[in-house]
């Protein structure tokens, strides 16, 4: 990058030095997809499994940007399922109370921190103005069966105070083999609430995903509104302005618009849907 030609802001603070930005891939787009259709056909659960650090966790966070955008009245979570050596009723409630941004997950006695989940979660449904509230378990491979009992808990007590919890399963190939372990053993009451629908989780596997991603550099501008991608602002060519990474996009569904948050962005990246915008007018 020639630091000779002027640019619109110190490239110290610019979204790719900083990192704070998200570019969409393919794979996100069939999340987002199966999240909007789940909603759609009111199917409470759903598993996304893949092979570790392919970028499911960033998936969650892209996916819970782009609901809040195109669905603000909807409340997202994001719990980080830990380790744990024992599986007990307190540290799993404990797990989701920090989720859910409870200030002393740990305190309390186990009907006490039911009785306080739900309460965090009826308030913040309550202050943004709908029933509908969404439940990304990342590393989900790492419940027993227990805890999805416990988890289905939790869905029948904001059932009863009219909230609807959807809640999707994120983790490694080992969420399949539970499914299919719990369909043997009849354990249908958790596949039909927690496992309905699937997805195949994956990376970039070809040269036109490649492109898909590319675009994203070549779509997304900052700062917001000028015309500077985040193409042009490294590779610079006054002749060619409109100078990007795919000459001709391969993949035109997704596009990225950072959101300012003071100095840096965030990806509050904005997508142009054919079937989802369908859905979306429904709810």
């Amino acid at each position: 990058m020639s630091l000779q030609i002027p640019r619109p802001i110190d490239p110290s603070l610019h979204p790719l030095t900083t990192g704070n930005y998200r570019i969409a891939t393919p794979a996100i787009q069939a999340f987002y997809e199966l999240v909007v259709r789940c909603l759609h056909y009111r199917i409470m659960g759903a598993l996304i499994y893949g092979p570790s650090r392919i970028g499911k966790t960033r998936a969650i966070e892209y996916v819970r940007l782009l609901l809040a955008r195109n669905y603000p009245k909807m409340t997202s979570y994001h719990a980080q399922c830990k380790h744990k050596p024992r599986h007990a009723e307190g540290p799993f409630l404990a797990n989701l109370l920090e989720a859910v941004g409870d200030p002393d997950p740990n305190a309390g006695s186990n009907p006490s921190k039911r009785l306080r989940l739900s309460l965090r979660i009826r308030e913040a449904a309550a202050r943004a103005g709908s029933g509908t509230v969404l439940l990304f378990c990342d590393e989900a491979q790492r419940y027993n069966e227990n805890e999805y009992e416990w988890l289905r808990d939790v869905h029948d007590a904001l059932d009863r105070q009219q909230i609807k919890l959807f809640t999707f399963l994120v983790g490694q190939q080992e969420l399949l083999a539970q499914k299919t372990s719990l369909q043997i053993a009849g354990k249908t009451q958790i596949v039909a609430r927690l496992m309905v629908e699937e997805l195949s989780f994956y990376g970039i596997r070809n040269a036109e995903d490649v492109a898909t991603c590319l675009n994203g550099y070549d779509q997304t501008a900052y700062p917001e509104g000028s015309e500077w991608s985040f193409t042009r602002f490294y590779i610079h060519r006054p002749s060619m302005p409109g100078i990007g990474w795919s000459a001709t996009p391969t993949y035109s569904g997704m596009h990225s618009r950072p959101r300012t948050t003071g100095p840096t962005c965030r990806a509050d990246l904005k997508f142009r849907w054919n079937r989802s915008r369908e859905w979306s007018r429904s709810f």
